[in-house]
C-alpha cells in the first residue's frame, strides 16, 4: 500500500510540473501585458522599466522557476490589472466558486445515482423511459444554453429566482457565504443546476449501465434464488458492486465542475474564480491566469489521487496484483 501511494504521489508531482510548464508557455502567446498597463503616451524607457519590474526581461526558464518557487509558498505574484497579490484576489473569489461547486456536485451525485438506480430497476416503466429521454437534454445542450433557458423560464417569465449575482452574503472570518441568507440560497439554485446537470446526466447513465450489467450477473441470480428480498439484492449486492467503476468517473466529474464553472459563472455573472479568469484573459493578467490553471491542476491531480486510493481500497483485485507484482 505504501509503495503504491508513493508511486502515485510521484506521478502526480510530475504531472503538475508538466502542466505548469505548458500553461506558463502558452501565456507567452496571449499578448503583452505592458500594452494594457501603460497608456498611449508611454515611452520606451517606461516600457523597459516596467518590464524589468515585472521580471519579463528575464529568460523564460528563470521566470518559470521563480513562478514555481513562489507557487510552492502560496505566492503567485502580483496581478498586472489590480496591483494586488494574486493569492489575496483568489481567496476573495474562491468561496463563491467552492460553494457553487459543492452544491452542484451534491446535486449531480445524489440525483445521478438515485435516478440511475431507479431507471435500471424500473427499466421497462414509463417513468424510467421519460427520464432517459429527458436526460438527452443534459448531454446534448451546451451549458451556456441551459443557463439561458433557465434564466428565461424562472427569472424572466416566472420571476421566481434571480438571474445574476450571488445575492446577500455573510462574512464568517475570511469566508463569505451565501448559505445563511435567503437571497443567497435563491441565487445559488439556477447556477448550481446549470453546472451540475451535465455531470448528473453522465453519472445517471453510467450508474444505469453498470447496474443493468451487475443485475445480470450469476451471483445476483444466486442471491434471488436464496430468497433475498429485492431491496437487499438491489441495494446491498448490486449497488455496492456498481459503485466501484462509478467512483473514478464521479471523481473526474467533480473536478470538472470547478474547472468548467467558467461558463456558468460568466452566464450568471457569478463572482467566482472562473469569472476572474475570463477577465484576466481580456487584460492579459498572466499571474492570475497562471495561478488559476495551477490551482485547477492541483485540484484535478488531488482528486485523481484520492480516487485511485479509494479504488485501491475498494477493489481487492488491485491489492492482490500489488502483492504479486
Amino acid at each position: 500500500m505504501l509503495a503504491y501511494v508513493i508511486r502515485r504521489v510521484f506521478q502526480s508531482i510530475v504531472v503538475l510540473l508538466v502542466v505548469g510548464l505548458v500553461a506558463f508557455s502558452m501565456f507567452r502567446f496571449v499578448g503583452d501585458p505592458i500594452d494594457n498597463m501603460l497608456g498611449q503616451e508611454r515611452t520606451q524607457a517606461d516600457i523597459d522599466r516596467l518590464r524589468t519590474e515585472l521580471g519579463l526581461d528575464q529568460p523564460f526558464p528563470v521566470q518559470y522557476f521563480k513562478f514555481l518557487q513562489g507557487a510552492a509558498q502560496g505566492n503567485f505574484g502580483v496581478s498586472y490589472r489590480q496591483g494586488r497579490p494574486v493569492a489575496t484576489i483568489i481567496s476573495e473569489r474562491a468561496p463563491a466558486t467552492l460553494e457553487l461547486a459543492l452544491v452542484s456536485g451534491f446535486f449531480a451525485i445524489t440525483m445521478g445515482i438515485a435516478l440511475g438506480v431507479f431507471t435500471a430497476i424500473r427499466r421497462r416503466g414509463i417513468a424510467a423511459n421519460v427520464i432517459m429521454t429527458l436526460s438527452l437534454i443534459g448531454v446534448s445542450l451546451p451549458t451556456f444554453l441551459i443557463g439561458i433557458l433557465l434564466i428565461y423560464v424562472f427569472s424572466v417569465e416566472l420571476d421566481w429566482l434571480p438571474s445574476f449575482g450571488r445575492g446577500e452574503t455573510v462574512k464568517i472570518g475570511n469566508w463569505s457565504t451565501g448559505f445563511l441568507t435567503a437571497s443567497g440560497l435563491k441565487a445559488l439554485i439556477l447556477p448550481a443546476i446549470t453546472l451540475g446537470l451535465y455531470q448528473m446526466t453522465l453519472i445517471m447513465r453510467l450508474v444505469r449501465s453498470e447496474m443493468l450489467e451487475v443485475l445480470r450477473a450469476d451471483y445476483i441470480r444466486f442471491a434471488r434464488a436464496r430468497g433475498l428480498t429485492d431491496r437487499a439484492v438491489n441495494f446491498h449486492h448490486a449497488l455496492k458492486n456498481t459503485l466501484v467503476p462509478v467512483i473514478t468517473v464521479t471523481g473526474l466529474q467533480l473536478g470538472s465542475i470547478i474547472a468548467f464553472a467558467i461558463i456558468t459563472e460568466t452566464v450568471f455573472q457569478w463572482p467566482g474564480v472562473g469569472l476572474l479568469f475570463i477577465n484576466a484573459i481580456q487584460f492579459v493578467d498572466i499571474p492570475v491566469m497562471a495561478a488559476y490553471l495551477m490551482l485547477i491542476s492541483v485540484m484535478f491531480v488531488t482528486i485523481n489521487l484520492i480516487v485511485d486510493l479509494l479504488y485501491y481500497a475498494i477493489d481487492p483485485r488491485l491489492r492482490i496484483d500489488g502483492r504479486t507484482a
